[in-house]
């Protein structure tokens, strides 16, 4: 077999595999979607007060007359070539308004999962150690019922309610923009709360698991500190099994992003793409798809990536 009996080998086929047939999906559904719209999409985004000649001339120059098959590879040829086509209302490239929104989405989806990471591990870490071996159940309880209910309070629920308190109530902190560091509290806070009590009660979990382990009871029976014990064995293991869910979080919070960016007023991809789902600019409505869907796939991908490398036997067991 040469080269290809290498696990690592065929792990990287499989998973490069994988996320080109996910690719495929994501940028053929994108494609269809205008396709998939009732009535004339052009008409709809221009108004129906439009003349029939700018109708016509713009269709002509999205390529809407062409057979479906030729639009279709028309479309692959043109994102190859960094093309994602132009915006029926503001007539700007529409890689200009991506260039232009990305960062501040990626900084508050990036600022969100740290928060979330930063106190996940220390809250997950000091109730695994706590509610081990059956120990402190009523504490297990709270702790569980709190986690549960916070984590499935909707991202934007929580936005809503800290403008209220802290925005208008208090007026301790702006409400909108992204123009102050104090600006950023609000809607970092915002994503991160939820997948925080999420990332906590699994890693509280996986803890309670890996204490009971023998490699911790050899540990302890070698007189190595609780410190040690805690933070250099128990917490690495425990972290193994919690990647995963953060991966997937972190691609939920990319998403999420949507929502609160316009419960804030955030200049990101999150606003844009509704504004210009209400505006009919599907052009900008396709692209955004399309950024977001693959943000997601390559974050799992590199989750996968890191799974493999932290616990090589997950990889072997797979081939």
């Amino acid at each position: 077999m040469g080269v290809l009996s290498h696990p690592w080998v065929r792990f990287g086929v499989r998973r490069l595999g994988r996320l080109l047939v996910s690719l495929w999906v994501l940028v053929t559904a994108s494609f269809l979607m205008i396709h998939l719209i009732p009535g004339d999409a052009v008409r709809a985004a221009l108004g129906p007060t439009a003349p029939p000649e700018l109708v016509a001339s713009t269709r002509a120059d999205m390529g809407l007359d062409d057979p479906l098959l030729v639009q279709y590879l028309h479309y692959l040829q043109n994102l190859l070539h960094g093309d994602l086509g132009t915006s029926l209302i503001s007539r700007l490239p529409v890689s200009d308004i991506i260039a232009q929104r990305l960062p501040a989405t990626l900084e508050l989806a990036v600022l969100g999962f740290l928060l979330a990471v930063a106190i996940a591990v220390p809250v997950g870490v000091t109730m695994g150690v706590l509610t081990r071996r059956g120990h402190g159940r009523r504490t297990e309880l709270a702790f569980t019922t709190t986690s549960v209910v916070v984590g499935i309070i909707p991202d934007f629920l929580v936005a809503v309610g800290l403008v209220y308190v802290f925005g208008v109530s208090l007026g301790w902190l702006p409400v909108a923009g992204n123009d102050t560091a104090s600006a950023y509290v609000m809607p970092v806070v915002a994503l991160a709360i939820g997948p925080a009590a999420i990332l906590a009660r699994i890693l509280r979990v996986e803890m309670v698991a890996v204490l009971g382990a023998d490699f911790v009871r050899t540990a302890r029976a070698k007189r190595i500190p609780n410190r040690s014990v805690y933070l250099r064995h128990a917490l690495p293991n425990a972290l193994t099994a919690t990647l995963t869910l953060g991966g997937l979080i972190l691609s939920a919070l990319v998403a999420g992003t949507v929502l609160v960016e316009n419960v804030f007023a955030w200049p990101g991809l999150g606003s844009t793409i509704v504004s210009s789902i209400l505006n009919k600019d599907y052009q900008v409505v396709q692209a955004i798809v399309i950024v977001y869907g693959v943000g997601v796939l390559v974050i799992n991908t590199l989750v996968d990536v890191a799974l493999a490398l932290l616990d090589p036997r997950s990889m072997i067991k797979e081939g």
